[in-house]
């Protein structure tokens, strides 16, 4: 690639759907409003209302319809992380072709990474959260993951819901025994941290968790309980003034939030 033949268009793409595909957190979120992400943009989640549920009389029939209450929540589009390289004309000269092509690619590895743990992060402000506990043993792990389960199933997540339960390294050393095997060795699932299946749950494992200094903040949650809308909002190369180069810089803003607290359980755990 050289700043001649730079696409804006084409490479936006690339780096949007490269960023999702190694997102692992950022899967297993509500994305639906992806389209929308602009630096320093509110996007409006349309809440769904609760109608009530009466006798039907059929001489009377039904009273004023009601109008349900609003419980939209805003989505702000927050935060803002840039990449901005170059590559010296006299190393692609020297047959260095291709590097630019490399080094966009660890700058997407380090973007989806900044993405994955900014939502982990939001498990600190979980309205369901386990007591701190030390796990040492693969009972302790089992119990810990049945309770949060309990807990999300009390709030009417159903089984047939898609809930995902995500665990650090040393947890999943613990967990493993009592997974069932996934029914593919489907690279694309591996790539994306899926470990097995426990209790018709996804389980995942990931280094991106949250750590408040001592526990390991391990989610179990539906896919609806937080949204996240990213985007690329700026991608563009140029030549740097004071050198021979091709140079590239782009802007990638997202956010997150919580918006069905029920559906989040959080595990504080540590070894």
């Amino acid at each position: 690639m050289s700043y001649a033949n730079f696409k804006k268009t084409i490479w936006s793409k690339y780096i949007q759907t490269e960023l999702e595909r190694k997102c692992k957190l950022v899967e297993d979120c509500t994305t639906q409003f992806e389209g929308e992400a602009k630096q320093g943009s509110r996007v409006k989640i349309l809440g769904v209302a609760s109608p009530s549920v009466a006798d039907y009389n059929q001489t009377e029939g039904l009273g004023t319809p009601e109008t349900p209450q609003d419980s939209s929540v805003f989505l702000d589009i927050d935060r803002a992380k840039a990449f901005n390289f170059m590559v010296d004309d006299i190393d692609k000269a020297q047959g260095a072709d291709g590097v630019m092509e490399v080094l966009m690619k660890e700058a997407i590895r380090k973007m989806a990474r900044v993405r994955d743990s900014f939502v982990a992060s939001l498990a600190a402000e979980s309205a369901l959260i386990s007591e701190s506990a030390q796990i040492k043993t693969g009972a302790q792990a089992k119990a810990a993951v049945d309770a949060a389960l309990l807990a999300l199933r009390e709030n009417d997540v159903d089984t047939e819901d898609d809930v995902v339960i995500t665990i650090s390294p040393f947890f999943y050393q613990l967990f493993r025994d009592v997974l069932t095997e996934l029914k593919t060795n489907n690279d694309e699932l591996i790539r994306k941290g899926i470990v097995g299946m426990y209790d018709n749950c996804k389980v995942k494992m990931s280094n991106n968790l949250y750590n408040d200094g001592t526990d390991d903040y391990m989610m179990v949650r539906s896919t609806r309980a937080i949204a996240f809308a990213g985007g690329i909002d700026e991608v563009e190369a140029y030549r740097p003034e004071k050198y021979f180069a091709d140079a590239v810089k782009g802007l990638n803003v997202f956010g997150a939030k919580i918006i069905r607290p029920k559906e989040l359980y959080v595990i504080k755990a540590h070894k």
